[in-house]
């Protein structure tokens, strides 16, 4: 599996553990924000530049997010962070070493 491949898998763990922690639906689906915000993550993560080489995108030199969904994303990667250790460790490790 390609970097971009696991980064779009990570962020999609990441936003579904706080949608559904935060109960924005009741049938286990995301949330129209938390999908929006979900979509945009991985139209900006196809078109990195960085492509294979990519940082986690906390360490990148650019900021590819418009100023409102870097707020969200950040929202819910604080939140999703610490727990994603008990529901997915092995994307939370390989989030944590950047590989």
């Amino acid at each position: 599996m390609s970097r971009i491949e696991r980064e779009k898998r990570t962020v999609a763990q990441m936003i579904a553990l706080y949608c559904r922690q935060h109960r924005h639906t009741a049938d286990g689906s995301l949330c129209a924000d938390c999908q929006t915000l979900l979509d945009y993550a991985h139209q900006r993560l196809a078109h990195c530049k960085f492509g294979e080489q990519k940082t986690t995108c906390q360490r990148c030199p650019i900021h590819c997010y418009k100023p409102e969904m870097r707020q969200r994303i950040a929202v819910v990667m604080r939140y999703s962070g610490p727990r994603m250790i008990f529901y997915h460790p092995v994307a939370a490790l390989r989030h944590l070493l950047g590989r």
